[in-house]
This record gives C-alpha cells, structure tokens and sequence, in this order.
C-alpha cells in the first residue's frame, strides 16, 4: 500500500511536501505518527491495484470461514509437501 502524506499548500494553492511512503494497511497510523503528522492532519492513502486479480476477495473468504494466516501457512505448506511427494526423483 502506498501512503502519500501532504503536508499542506502554498500561497499559491500547490500542495508542498508531498511524501509517498510504502507501508503496509496495519502499519499506516504508526507510521505517520513516527514521520509526525497531527491526528487531525489530512492525509491522502492510494490503494494499490493487486498484483494477483481476486486475491483480496478470496482473503475475505478465507477470514470469514474462520481460518488465520497461520492457518493459510499450513495449508499452503502441506500442499506443497504433497506435490512434492508426487515428483520423481
């Protein structure tokens, strides 16, 4: 996620300081205390797209049937011992 951080405009009504930040969405009010920004300071998020279509939607699935990252990890883990377990050699 990327947070772009806009510290305020000109005289001329340009925005100044812009800040574009990388940071994940659990991270985002940490990090803005630690570059200093006010709690009553606007600030702009760009949500960017996903990098694998569908990803968000399934995660959501995934979170309403009850099952945690670390769940997720296992799964995914297993899986591939699986397939492995398969190949020749």
């Amino acid at each position: 996620m990327t947070l772009q951080v806009m510290t305020g405009l000109s005289s001329a009504g340009n925005r100044q300081g812009d800040v574009v930040i990388e940071t994940t969405a659990g991270e985002i009010a940490t990090e803005l205390k630690r570059q200093g920004v006010n709690p009553d300071e606007r600030v702009t998020v760009t949500i960017e797209p996903e990098p694998i279509p569908g990803r968000r939607e399934s995660r959501a699935r995934v979170i309403a049937a009850g099952l945690t990252d670390d769940d997720i990890d296992r799964l995914i883990k297993q899986a591939q011992h699986d397939v492995e377990a398969l190949l020749p050699g």
